[in-house]
């Protein structure tokens, strides 16, 4: 297992500008040696700064846009457009200012679907499409994402596996249904931690002081069921990207810059 690497930033707005910049070379450098990238986003306010931050971004055309492939690690399992979807504001941040390939954009289905009110039948249509994609070279029932991120929540949560319930617990399948998660709304989707851990590189974001408590726990050793954001690694680097306030209770053992 890796090591998790950190990197701190001043502020929250420096964060998101700087793991821009690091998403567009990574994706620029999947695009030179394979032809294409597998990204994974997220939701929340550093997920979406980070999009925003890419959406002003000098170097953003140096990206082949048609030849990403993007997912979620997460979804609010609501109607299709609603404003708390997290594709519904990812593309307001980015996707829709860029020559995306539509059939290249892999959104979780939404609670007015053919699934219906079915959550699990949705995830269930979400891991066969993660499966569908996965090549004989990816070892496994999903792609091998080039950089799969993740927002880490004030109580260790990433994704939707929130820490104790049953989501988190998951060690067989790559997409569950989440019920009763304690923030709203209740239901969504989410990849389970064995999905997480076959990207090549996971990206943490943090920022805030609300957020300095959950790095803490997570980087100081816990176990990834009361700390799911201590489970979460890439198979080649795991990579915890923070701003000053989110460090804040971090030791300073901790604090070397992550290499390039």
């Amino acid at each position: 297992m890796n090591t998790p690497q950190l990197v701190v930033h001043r502020d929250k707005e420096l964060m998101a500008q700087a793991a821009a910049a690091r998403l567009i070379t990574k994706i620029v450098d999947a695009q030179a040696s394979r032809g294409y990238a597998s990204i994974v986003l997220t939701g929340g306010r550093n997920g979406n700064g980070l999009l925003a931050a890419l959406a002003s971004a000098p170097a953003r055309d140096a990206v082949d846009w048609a030849h990403i492939d993007l997912w979620w690690g997460d979804e609010r399992y609501l109607p299709e457009g609603d404003p708390d979807r997290n594709d519904t504001q990812a593309r307001a941040a980015l996707l829709d200012a860029v020559p995306l390939d539509p059939a290249r954009v892999h959104p979780m289905p939404a609670s007015d679907g053919p699934y219906g009110a079915d959550v699990e039948a949705a995830a269930e249509a979400y891991a066969a499409e993660l499966a569908k994609a996965a090549g004989p070279e990816n070892h496994g029932s999903v792609p091998a994402f080039d950089v799969l991120m993740l927002g880490v929540g004030p109580d260790t949560h990433v994704a939707s596996l929130f820490p104790e319930l049953p989501a988190v617990r998951e060690t067989e399948r790559t997409v569950v249904g989440v019920h009763g998660a304690p923030k709203p709304p209740p239901t969504r989707i989410s990849l389970t931690l064995p999905a997480i851990r076959s990207a090549r590189e996971v990206w943490l974001l943090a920022a805030g002081e609300d957020k300095a408590q959950a790095a803490a726990i997570a980087l100081s050793g816990a176990g990834e069921i009361q700390a799911p954001a201590a489970g979460a690694r890439g198979r080649s680097r795991t990579l915890w990207l923070l701003d000053a306030a989110a460090a804040s209770q971090l030791p300073r053992s901790l604090y070397p810059p992550a290499s390039a």
